[in-house]
């Protein structure tokens, strides 16, 4: 099948983020007193910001704030952090060229609630890019749940399987892998190592390495 569309995470593809979010979580559930580890926050990766509360409050219920009062904090902290330090990884520009040079269509398909994409593709310069970027926030279920990647190809007019996906998180891989797509994983170097990402059709260290020789379509 011709691919007909790439499909970018956000949050740890096109920007540096996973380690804000790391940081906004650490000091925001802090003051709720769990003490979040590196790791704990890793196993959270990808799901919708709701969805992590929502998990944490589950395993240590704290008292004084509601999950919706610390969600807000969690991501009033973000967008502070994306405008002081948001900055692109590497090779994200001239992926973004490469696949509009093309002729596909790019899209954007992420966790984040739809203002903080907003804040990141302006942060970057990168809006003209995307004719399509959705939130999870507008599906019943996050990643791993295949919903807005099923949303995302149905915005662009493109059949599932000719798209491919650029996705960080073990969580979201499998979302898109669900989905009926084509699948780059691309780890922090941390998590390179982790047997599970071989659940994806390919895996680089950074968008720089990637070709478009390693993927069949």
């Amino acid at each position: 099948m011709v691919l007909e569309a790439v499909i970018f995470d956000m949050d740890g593809v096109l920007i540096d983020s996973e380690p804000l979010w790391r940081r906004a979580e650490q000091e925001v559930f802090g003051k709720v007193g769990i003490a979040l580890t590196k790791e704990m926050c890793i196993g959270t990766m990808g799901l919708r910001l709701d969805e992590v509360v929502a998990y944490w409050y589950g395993r240590f219920p704290w008292t004084g704030k509601s999950p919706g009062q610390v969600e807000e904090e969690v991501l009033s902290e973000m967008y502070r952090l994306i405008a002081d330090e948001g900055k692109p990884l590497p090779g994200v520009h001239e992926t973004l060229g490469a696949v509009r040079d093309s002729g596909v269509d790019l899209a954007i398909a992420s966790s984040s609630p739809f203002g903080l994409i907003e804040a990141v593709v302006d942060k970057l310069e990168i809006r003209d890019y995307f004719s399509v970027m959705c939130s999870a926030d507008e599906d019943a279920l996050g990643k791993p749940d295949p919903a807005v990647y099923l949303r995302t190809a149905d915005r662009l007019a493109v059949d599932p399987n000719a798209c491919l996906v650029f996705e960080d998180s073990l969580l979201g891989v499998r979302a898109a892998k669900a989905a009926g797509m084509i699948v780059v994983a691309v780890p922090a170097a941390d998590q390179y190592n982790d047997p599970r990402f071989h659940e994806a059709d390919c895996k680089v260290p950074s968008l720089v390495e990637f070709s478009f020789d390693m993927v069949k379509t």
